[in-house]
């Protein structure tokens, strides 16, 4: 699978642009705040509905004009599939070769890229709802049912917190919510389990080909509960929990709760490793993600690195880029790395939200 064009209009400073890409690397260079990342924004937003830098989608719209329009064609098996973003300020509607998807779960994960950005080492200072934000997107990219299962357990959540919240609590009706919720918390638990065990299948050996250190690497799931975490588990949970739920009047146990982090050699990776070993754990987790996806989906991910080679020595630079060989990738930077300028190669040039594509050397 690869992404064989893409056409923006009326899209962050791009008033009209299209790019035809290789199925192989694709380097895209410029200046600063030319428009580099704008770009691969608009490839992350048709992979997740949403933009990794901001939560208003009005200000994905260029200055002045009425709505932004992000196209791209996939290409897969022989087939091409189109799929569309059209954003107005009054929402977005999401179409695939030219009929709109009534829900965004059900677009989610046609197109799948992974994004390095420096803003990644972010991760180590996040909290815990931000990790759990990060790890749902990552996990939807694999299974529809998480996130039908996710949203209708936010949507019961609401629901038993404005009933927690009333004068004259209405033990009956929680017990039905609890009911509800148990139901969609065990599915999104095994799904959050087998996730993180298919992350660790090769988190520690991609670490150590990055950094060529000996240390050991994990992603750590803290769930809501030890063991089974069957149905009739959350439920005694919620149950034992309600007297706590009452006084505080929201919900103060399960998934909402939950985290996702990483240890290193069975500590915290925030407070023991250092910032050259948290780049390199989350190099390696993005590539491990990309193994997990054509694992579970039978399809490449496409790999977006935004100016991520500035981060590492040369070294690094050569051997990343050799790990992730084999796969479609649009990497941005203001000059390209002389052991990159091969025949194999494709250079596009940014300014001012012109895409201009530059003769092979």
């Amino acid at each position: 699978m690869h992404v064989s064009n893409l056409k923006l209009r009326q899209f962050r400073n791009y008033e009209q642009a299209g790019i035809t890409f290789s199925d192989g690397m694709n380097v895209i260079t410029g200046d600063n705040a030319q428009g580099k990342t704008n770009l691969l924004e608009s490839l992350v937003y048709l992979s997740l509905t949403r933009s990794f830098r901001i939560n208003n989608d009005r200000r994905l719209i260029k200055d002045g004009c009425e709505y932004a329009d992000i196209r791209c064609t996939l290409h897969e098996k022989e087939e091409d599939r189109e799929l569309r973003a059209l954003i107005t300020p009054k929402g977005k509607t999401l179409l695939v070769d030219g009929s709109a998807m009534k829900k965004s779960s059900d677009f989610i994960g046609i197109l799948n890229v992974i994004l390095f950005s420096p803003d990644d080492l972010g991760w180590f200072t996040a909290s815990p709802m931000d990790h759990r934000r990060l790890l749902s997107q990552e996990i939807a990219k694999i299974s529809h049912k998480y996130m039908h299962a996710l949203y209708s357990f936010q949507s019961l959540l609401k629901q038993r917190n404005i009933v927690l919240k009333q004068d004259r609590v209405d033990e009956t009706f929680l017990d039905t919510l609890d009911e509800e919720m148990a139901v969609q918390e065990a599915i999104i638990i095994r799904a959050r389990r087998y996730f993180t065990s298919q992350i660790n299948q090769n988190l520690g050996h991609l670490f150590h080909a990055l950094s060529k250190e000996a240390h050991q690497v994990q992603a750590v799931y803290a769930c809501c509960l030890d063991g089974e975490a069957d149905k009739e588990d959350i439920l005694q949970m919620h149950k034992e929990s309600r007297m706590k739920d009452r006084q505080y009047q929201t919900t103060t146990t399960g998934i909402h709760r939950e985290d996702f982090t990483f240890d290193l050699d069975g500590r915290r990776a925030q407070e023991a490793a250092s910032q050259g070993q948290k780049r390199m754990i989350l190099l390696a987790y993005k590539m491990a993600l990309h193994a997990c996806i054509e694992n579970n989906t039978g399809r490449n991910a496409i790999y977006l690195l935004d100016d991520v080679l500035s981060e590492l020595d040369l070294t690094r630079q050569e051997t990343l880029l050799k790990m992730i060989q084999g796969s479609q990738c649009i990497l941005t930077a203001t000059s390209i790395p002389a052991f990159l300028k091969t025949d194999n190669m494709k250079e596009y040039r940014i300014k001012a939200g012109t895409i201009t594509e530059m003769e092979a050397l």
